[in-house]
């Protein structure tokens, strides 16, 4: 997977200027940390959640950036070189998902978490709403972001190692240290605020690399033409519906299902300052977000042709971005293309590693503590919240240690995971009152399992029969959502007024 490094770096123009501009990067986000830390970090909802004071288009930025990691930037154009237009799929699946996650999750879930108890976790939220005294499923859905998250961060900083490594030709390991170590410091001092504002700033240059790269490669071969090439080179990789199968095709279409159950993603919704900003939001990251996807699906195609022609031997696909961006520019460009990955990388190395502390706080911690002593012991919960953000970060480098998958699939086992854990649980609890505690807590445990096995047991059936090689996300999607209906229809409900709730939370979002 890392063979590519010493060809790579033989290649690129990475000079002191290269150097100099990642450095000024690196110095802008421990900047914003040290700002975000002197203006909101004065208590655990601040901390956690923003105080819920978050302006539109950094909540849509911020939501858009931490979604699209590396695999954007490395992992998508690397499909697209691998399989051609139809990878695209993927693209399309995921704006979709996004645009209706905006629709049908974003207001009622900023209505509803601050009414119930103003929670500020979805555990939290999932527990008030279910009026569930045991603190059974806040326990559950804690541990389920605990785990899944862990797996996730670590791609993450499987990508900022392998970006190192390829463009630098640096040791892996050394990259992946350097990576960790500064989204550690800016998220441990400025919590969310500095989560939020980095994710704006990283997202902004994000979609500039995208647009400027391929349009670049195009210029410097022969235009539109360029796609012509990749056509005559082999006919699928410029046709929407060949090159992959059916399956394959729902497989990467489905990505959207699992928007409606990423927790660091749905927790911008939560942290706006007001649902009547949200229309402004959506419209703004789904339009940031559709750009970015485009372009990272031409990076993919016009690569196909730039390898081609200039007879570049690229061993691993999902460094294409990192092959052009270096060769094709001055270093000074070079460098603001290599921080555009690692704003990619660490704008959701971040996130994830927040939301996890979050719910380490205020989902196990302030449990064992006591509830009641939270105001008491404002500071100790702070200074838990800031010290879980090392220890999962740990946790994840040493899982990082020893890669042994591309990043698209590592992203795709921890993405399947939430999707189907929690997707069907968010739905059902902002427009259903039949859900129940038992109902929730089984189809978020069957979700999650069912994943696991299809990945374990069912895909390496996969070169048997087509069907098995479908994505996880599908069978535990649509087994949590079956399994929470049919258990909750036999099972005890709230004892609370959920039916009134609903009605009040459907009429503040229909008077925003």
């Amino acid at each position: 997977m890392f063979t590519l490094g010493a060809t790579l770096s033989s290649q690129v123009n990475t000079n002191w200027q290269t150097y100099i501009m990642l450095t000024l990067y690196f110095v802008i986000l421990l900047g914003i940390g040290y700002y975000a830390y002197k203006q909101s970090t004065g208590n655990v909802s601040e901390y956690m959640l923003g105080g819920r004071n978050i302006g539109p288009y950094v909540t849509a930025l911020s939501a858009g950036a931490s979604d699209m990691s590396g695999w954007m930037i490395m992992g998508l154009p690397g499909e697209v070189y691998s399989t051609g237009l139809s990878a695209a799929w993927l693209a399309i699946g995921l704006t979709i998902g996004a645009y209706i996650n905006y629709i049908v999750v974003a207001p009622r879930l900023r209505v509803y978490t601050e009414k119930a108890g103003d929670a500020i976790t979805l555990p939290d939220f999932f527990r008030n709403r279910l009026d569930d005294r045991s603190n059974i499923i806040k326990i559950i859905s804690g541990g389920i972001i605990v785990v899944f998250f862990t797996l996730y961060t670590h791609s993450g900083m499987v990508s900022g190692g392998k970006l190192f490594d390829s463009a630098f030709g640096l040791d892996y390991h050394l990259g992946l240290i350097l990576v960790s170590v500064i989204v550690i410091l800016y998220t441990f001092f400025g919590g969310y605020l500095a989560v939020s504002i980095t994710d704006f700033f990283q997202g902004v240059v994000m979609i500039i690399a995208m647009v400027m790269v391929p349009l670049v490669v195009m210029m410097q071969l022969s235009g539109l033409d360029t796609f012509s090439h990749a056509a005559e080179l082999k006919p699928t990789n410029l046709d929407l519906f060949k090159g992959t199968t059916i399956v394959g095709i729902i497989s990467f279409f489905a990505w959207g299902l699992g928007y409606f159950g990423q927790p660091h993603i749905i927790v911008r919704f939560m942290s706006i300052k007001s649902v009547k900003l949200l229309p402004t939001a959506r419209r703004f990251g789904i339009g940031w977000m559709a750009i970015s996807l485009l372009g990272a699906v031409a990076v993919g195609l016009v690569g196909i042709s730039y390898v081609d022609e200039r007879h570049v031997q690229l061993k691993d696909p999902e460094t294409l971005f990192i092959l052009m961006g270096q060769v094709l520019f001055h270093p000074l460009v070079g460098g603001f293309l290599l921080a555009a990955i690692l704003a990619a990388i660490m704008s959701t190395i971040s996130s994830q590693l927040l939301v996890t502390s979050s719910s380490l706080t205020e989902d196990f911690y302030k449990l064992i503590r006591g509830e009641d002593k939270a105001k008491e012991h404002e500071k100790e919960f702070l200074l838990v919240g800031r010290l879980s953000v090392i220890v999962v970060a740990i946790v994840s480098i040493m899982i990082a240690w020893s890669p042994n998958d591309t990043i698209l699939n590592l992203v795709g086992n921890a993405w399947a995971g939430f999707g189907a854990a929690f997707g069907p649980l968010v739905l059902l609890s902002l427009y259903w009152k039949g859900l129940s505690r038992t109902g929730a807590v089984s189809g978020m445990i069957s979700g999650a399992i069912v994943v696991i096995l299809w990945i374990t047991l069912a895909k390496p059936l996969g070169k048997v029969n087509d069907f098995f090689n479908l994505y996880e996300i599908v069978p535990g999607f649509l087994t949590s959502l079956i399994v929470t209906i049919v258990v909750s229809k036999f099972t005890k409900k709230p004892q609370i007024d959920v039916e009134s709730d609903l009605r009040e939370v459907k009429a503040l979002v229909n008077n925003k």
